[in-house]
């Protein structure tokens, strides 16, 4: 069995290549792909061939970890799932060819467990389920028993920021306000404010959450905490990051990175979407074949009003 997959040949170097795919064993599953996400981060990042040492790095390699689709076929614990809708975060399933982080195929063969059940009535959109876990963990506190502060600001209203905005609105903080400096991008705000940095004057936030990837931002949002505050940085940033030491110590500031989501996080979402205090309507902008995915990823990258690209498999 082989899957046309989306190859990263070397940076801004991409082809459709058929690929074979290892026979499943019984605790895996054969996914066949409806819809994968184009990430804005991390896959811009390897287009551009800036993205840092990362475990399982290399060209070629197949990239993505937002898959949609139905399972074809499982080992005997599994054969109940055939034809249930899945999200995949990522698959390593092409011999020679690497998988970071995997999930832009037709066709994917991975460990039953991580073939999530997607939420009744959800389609296209289900590809955002892992951002959504991301904008989740980054608030959550993953078990060690002391909730983080929730954000009060957002900087940068991708949909990485849109999504923390819903989450913050969900659990009861109307209050958040977004930055963000792209006029393309302010509208689309569901029961949160949007503004323009310069807009703002406040410099009291108690928690600053930064999705934004800008590396040169770190003193701007110190110089805009109360004192005690915090800065998150729940993006991924390419290039290291510095501070001036003396705003930070005026204010006895904290830093703190959020990682990528654990399973955790993702089964929370998956509990906030089926009770209905998440949406992910309107998040997702455009969609093309997969068989145009060079123009896709290019549009992805390259067009400020593109929030998120996804391309369609259901014809391979």
């Amino acid at each position: 069995m082989n899957t046309l997959a989306v190859v990263l040949d070397a940076p801004e170097r991409l082809s459709l290549r058929d690929l074979p795919l290892p026979q499943p064993q019984d605790d895996e599953v054969v996914v066949g792909v409806e819809w994968s996400g184009i990430s804005t981060g991390t896959e811009r990042l390897l287009w551009r061939g800036e993205m840092p040492m990362f475990p399982g790095m290399g060209y070629p390699l197949v990239p993505g970890y937002e898959a949609v689709g139905r399972v074809l076929a499982a080992g005997p614990a599994g054969a109940s799932r055939v034809g249930e809708r899945v999200f995949v975060p990522g698959a390593r399933c092409y011999g020679e060819v690497r998988g970071l982080f995997g999930a832009s195929a037709s066709h994917l063969v991975v460990p039953a467990a991580k073939a999530v059940p997607v939420p009744g009535g959800l389609g296209a959109e289900a590809v955002l389920m892992a951002l959504a876990a991301t904008a989740y963990h980054a608030v959550a506190d993953g078990g060690r028993g002391t909730p983080h502060r929730p954000p009060d600001l957002i900087v940068g209203h991708g949909v990485l920021g849109r999504l923390l905005a819903r989450l913050s609105v969900a659990a009861g903080n109307p209050d958040v306000r977004v930055w963000e400096t792209d006029p393309q991008r302010r509208s689309g705000a569901q029961g949160y404010q949007v503004l323009h940095p310069d807009e703002d004057t406040r410099r009291d936030y108690g928690a600053i959450y930064d999705v934004s990837g800008d590396a040169d931002l770190l003193d701007t949002l110190i110089g805009r905490l109360a004192p005690g505050g915090e800065v998150v940085l729940a993006g991924f940033y390419a290039r290291p990051l510095s501070l001036n030491f003396v705003p930070a110590f005026m204010r006895e500031a904290r830093v703190r990175v959020a990682a990528e989501w654990k399973p955790a996080d993702l089964a929370a979402v998956v509990m906030l979407l089926e009770d209905g205090r998440l949406t992910l309507d309107g998040l997702l902008t455009h969609v093309l074949p997969a068989a145009d995915a060079g123009l896709a990823y290019g549009q992805a990258f390259g067009d400020a009003a593109c929030l998120k690209m996804v391309l369609d498999w259901r014809s391979h």
